[in-house]
């Protein structure tokens, strides 16, 4: 055994660990490449070194996503986000089968500016599980409605996993398509969710009208720390996709002038920032940095190879990657690990389209986090009012997610086997 397979079984391990137990699999990671590259790398004849483990860290990912995920924190605790949420959902006018369908768009634009669909999910679902118990909308088909929601905005470029996403394509030589990305991943999880929200009788809340129905509590007029909040935001896309300025760097300056002003309690927003998930993916992607100074790259698409071909690889590949992502984070582990690997199994398998394989990865790992095993489908189920059979709503969830390993490796195959 070498050490290319020494870390790639480090890499299998970390997998296994974020699935099965509580262990930030980003801490497991650093551990075990500072053990390969500093204790073990000598013996192998390989100087790699603790300079060689750290220049693996993505210091630019780290403080892009520090930037974009505080100044929507501070969106979120001052309020600005509620409001908006509230405000949407009124629209709804009381038909029934137009609050699930709101709530989709309104889950998705939130994703899309910047809050990511995790923030965005736990935003919304709360809210939409209690509407869906006024308006007696099925509690499954409002889980599917918000969580895709929250998942087809997820790549957008302003948020956090759109931005690693972004960077790990970059790394591979993929520049530029994260736009195309973004709509991909947009179109996949619309199709699915309509089609599940009408497969399973969503269509016959159409008749259904509840003129008495407050979609929502009635949401004070906004007042002028909410108008600024989202001022900023707006200026900060409007740099982004205009004067192409760091997106990471005008989130901090964007949450800077919100904490300045006292618009937004800075402390409070810093404890609510999701470092579990930064460390994640910050740790993943050291690890898989050294996979590829030591050959483990190498040889995890050599055996992704022996078992696939230049026909069935995007299958297999999504298969893998949805199943994978079930139970771990598809942002902390699926990407970071996964997407260095595409130039080596394109080379592999004798395929010569890089973006194909990639939208692969991306997708259909994404498309299978409805699943109440991971944190998107869990916090529909924890919105649900009491009253509702829980149990029920749970094995609802879990068959929907499960099966999206199938259908996301179908749809894979299919789309992105067609460029």
């Amino acid at each position: 055994m070498d050490l290319a397979w020494l870390s790639l079984i480090a890499l299998v391990i970390v997998i296994v660990a974020s699935c099965t137990t509580a262990v930030n699999p980003g801490v497991l990671a650093l551990v075990f490449a500072w053990v390969i590259g500093v204790l073990l790398a000598p013996h192998w004849g390989q100087t790699i070194g603790i300079k060689g483990v750290v220049a693996g860290f993505p210091t630019e990912l780290f403080l892009t996503l520090v930037g974009v995920t505080l100044l929507f924190t501070q969106a979120h605790v001052n309020g600005t986000l509620d409001h908006v949420a509230r405000l949407a959902v009124s629209a709804c006018q009381g038909n029934a089968a137009m609050i699930p369908i709101v709530f989709f768009w309104l889950a998705c634009g939130l994703a899309t500016v910047g809050a990511g669909n995790i923030a965005a999910s736990a935003l919304i679902s709360p809210m939409a599980m209690a509407v869906a118990a006024r308006a007696r909308i099925p509690p499954f088909l409002m889980t599917i409605m918000v969580g895709h929601g929250s998942i087809a905005g997820a790549l957008s470029p302003f948020s956090p996993t759109g931005i690693i996403a972004r960077d790990r394509m970059q790394e591979i030589g993929l520049v530029g398509h994260e736009w195309r990305i973004f709509l991909d991943n947009l179109a996949v999880n619309m199709g699915v969710a309509f089609a599940g929200f009408f497969l399973f009788g969503g269509w016959r809340l159409f008749r259904h009208w509840h003129t008495e129905l407050e979609a929502a509590p009635e949401a004070a007029p906004l007042e002028r720390r909410h108008w600024v909040t989202l001022a900023v935001i707006a200026l900060l896309i409007a740099g982004v996709v205009g004067l192409d300025i760091d997106i990471g760097m005008g989130a901090l300056a964007g949450a800077v002038v919100l904490a300045v002003l006292r618009l937004a309690d800075e402390q409070e927003a810093v404890r609510k920032m999701p470092w579990g998930v930064m460390v994640m993916v910050s740790g993943v992607t050291v690890l898989t940095e050294l996979l590829a100074k030591t050959g483990g790259t190498q040889r995890c698409t050599e055996l992704i190879g022996a078992v696939s071909d230049r026909q069935s690889a995007l299958f297999v590949v999504a298969l893998i990657t949805g199943f994978v992502s079930v139970y771990s984070s598809t942002s902390g582990v699926v990407l970071p690990a996964f997407l260095p690997m595409v130039p080596g199994l394109t080379g592999e398998v004798g395929g010569e389209e890089r973006l194909a394989m990639a939208s692969t990865i991306i997708v259909s790992g994404h498309l299978v986090d409805c699943s109440p095993l991971s944190t998107i489908g869990a916090l529909c189920i924890a919105g649900a009012p009491p009253g509702e059979d829980r149990r029920r709503l749970f094995n609802q969830v879990l068959a929907w997610g499960l099966s999206m390993v199938v259908v996301g490796a179908a749809v894979c195959y299919v789309v992105f086997g067609l460029l």
